[in-house]
């Protein structure tokens, strides 16, 4: 073969063994280089499988007992502007997604991809949604307790237990609080790619209303445009009037 044909050949997930086998003997410079490539490539894939699986280990135990278990995440906690928003997440032992991980972890375009796979995956999705206005009055700890009800509530299937990133959600189901759970759980990984592209639409919406803010920039938080913009318009309709520096405008 040509050394462009074994680049396209390489370029497969997966070779066969008598393929590789053929590749390894061969001399040719290029050839070895592909090889290395293709190799490195393999090993990487392997570990991202591995750290995959491992993620399971909570959903597991409920499986074996036959049980439906949510992943619950949120996003939107510390901007000055726009909701809260969680998501709930179901998925059982054929879910595939390697690459769902912590939200944070990811690109915005990888995440916007992998949103409409988990929707398919899942075996249910919901979300949940507080405003500023519930921010402001319950404050922003118990407008996420309450968001994440919202969203437990709303599924579709009836949930046994639930797998929560390190809250405790103000419903009637034994739950597993994990310290960055996200790195822990696929189901609340699932839940914060979920809560975070739809909060990232939503405030890509509001930017269209109040452009002077560059929502679709800052999602909200407090970048120095934002900051900037804030000094110089004042609050909007969907800024946390309790949240510094915004409540510097209504003392």
């Amino acid at each position: 073969m040509t050394i462009g044909e074994i680049k396209k050949l390489l370029a497969k997930d997966a070779v066969s063994p008598e393929d590789l086998n053929i590749l390894k003997n061969d001399t040719r410079v290029g050839v070895q280089k592909l090889l290395l490539s293709y190799n490195n490539r393999q090993q990487k894939l392997a570990k991202k499988k591995a750290a995959f699986l491992k993620r399971f280990a909570y959903e597991k135990t409920f499986w074996a007992k036959s049980q439906i278990v949510a992943g619950v995440d949120e996003v939107g906690r510390g901007p000055l502007a726009g909701p809260v928003v969680t998501a709930a997440v179901v998925i059982d032992n054929s879910f595939d997604l390697i690459d769902v991980n912590d939200s944070k972890k990811l690109s915005a375009s990888r995440r916007l991809e992998l949103y409409p796979l988990i929707l398919e995956k899942a075996v249910d999705v919901a979300i949940g949604v507080k405003s500023p206005e519930i921010i402001d009055k319950v404050n922003i700890y118990e407008a996420d307790r309450l968001a994440m009800a919202e969203a437990v509530k709303d599924l579709h299937v009836k949930t046994d237990a639930l797998l929560v990133d390190a809250m405790q959600v103000p419903v009637n189901l034994p739950q597993i609080r994990l310290i960055k759970g996200d790195s822990k759980s696929n189901s609340i990984a699932a839940a914060s790619i979920v809560a975070k592209v739809f909060r990232d639409k939503l405030m890509a919406d509001y930017a269209r209303i109040y452009p002077e803010y560059h929502f679709d920039e800052n999602a909200g938080y407090g970048t120095q445009t934002h900051i900037q913009a804030l000094k110089k318009y004042g609050p909007c309709p969907i800024h946390r009037k309790t949240f510094a520096p915004v409540n510097s405008f209504y003392q």
